[in-house]
């Protein structure tokens, strides 16, 4: 019962997929999740860099400010 789709079982379901959504609409759908998967990763990147800058800043010591080297 756990054995997942195989065989035969995965074969009906990929004909039940294209009863219900016939065989034109599936180039469409594919296109679609591709663009939604795309845009999730774009979205994601910049989360991911922001989080890398936080751990790259906090390693790295503060630069020390000009100004008060002037005054000496």
């Amino acid at each position: 019962m756990g054995s997942g789709l195989t065989g035969w079982t995965g074969l009906i379901v990929v004909v039940l997929i294209i009863l219900l959504f016939g065989a034109p609409k599936l180039p469409g759908l594919a296109r679609s999740l591709g663009q939604s998967l795309k845009i999730f990763k774009s979205e994601m990147k910049p989360e991911q860099k922001a989080s890398e800058e936080i751990t790259d800043s906090s390693e790295q010591p503060a630069p020390a400010d000009e100004s008060d080297t002037s005054k000496n």
